[in-house]
């Protein structure tokens, strides 16, 4: 039985993609700082870790590497979104979200590095639309996505010698929460809360979207009608998108 490791795992992506590998008989660890409702199975293990938290990341990732015969797919899924004008930002907001979207999928990776190349498996990166297009009012949020794919981008030459494969999947809004954005002090929320979102995809249907394209073995994988014409749009003609956004998505977000 193969075995895939999904960060953000207690979220609505992350458990529509546990349930679809589950079905086609693969064991999902569930990665989260909150596992309540996450119940243990056959199929499936649940792991309590603060991944902004290196010692607990790492003895998390040696726990499941010494359980599991062997690690096959690494699924960075977890994140957050800053809703708010840069101008009203603090560093220290800045920081945490960069915390959280890149340094802990960084960290991640570099936890089960041997493992995948022992098993020939896939490193998986959930970006977002934008993780390669700008994004009103969202500048942590874009900065740290487009880190992200640059990051997955150049490791893939890095490890293809050991028959690793990375991808990265860029869903644009994905209706994970919803009317229930729970935001901070400092503009953080919680990722697929932005109300102002348009074409939102349930998480089971861009669960379905990434999945597909990781069979397919697709370096890059848009996920939804959205995030397809941002990634035509933004190379074919920068400025047009700007204005496009700036109509749209004024004040909206494109959150996993």
């Amino acid at each position: 039985m193969k075995t895939a490791v999904i960060s953000g795992g207690n979220g609505g992506l992350g458990r529509a993609m546990a349930d679809q590998l589950e079905a086609a008989g693969w064991h999902c660890v569930l990665m989260d700082i909150n596992i309540a409702g996450l119940q243990a199975s056959d199929s499936r293990t649940p792991v309590a870790v603060d991944l902004t938290d290196g010692t607990d990341l790492a003895d998390a990732a040696a726990r499941i590497i010494a359980a599991r015969p062997s690690i096959d797919m690494v699924i960075c899924n977890a994140g957050v979104s800053q809703i708010g004008p840069f101008a009203q930002s603090d560093p220290a907001s800045h920081r945490r979200v960069f915390e959280i979207n890149y340094f802990a999928a960084i960290e991640m990776t570099r936890a089960f590095l041997i493992p995948i190349r022992e098993s020939r498996g896939t490193h998986l990166a959930v970006s977002s639309v934008a993780g390669f297009a700008p994004l009103h009012n969202r500048t942590a949020y874009a900065a740290s996505k487009h880190a992200m794919q640059g990051f997955f981008a150049s490791l893939r030459s890095e490890e293809a010698p050991f028959g690793v494969r990375c991808l990265i999947a860029a869903p644009s809004f994905v209706a994970t929460n919803t009317g229930n954005a729970q935001q901070t002090e400092d503009g953080i929320v919680r990722p697929g809360s932005a109300a102002d979102g348009i074409d939102h995809l349930s998480p089971e249907a861009a669960a379905t979207i990434i999945l597909r394209g990781v069979q397919k073995g697709r370096d890059f994988i848009p996920v939804g009608r959205v995030a397809r014409i941002a990634s035509l749009l933004i190379r074919a003609s920068p400025g047009l998108y700007q204005f496009a956004m700036r109509r749209k998505i004024h004040g909206g977000g494109a959150e996993r």
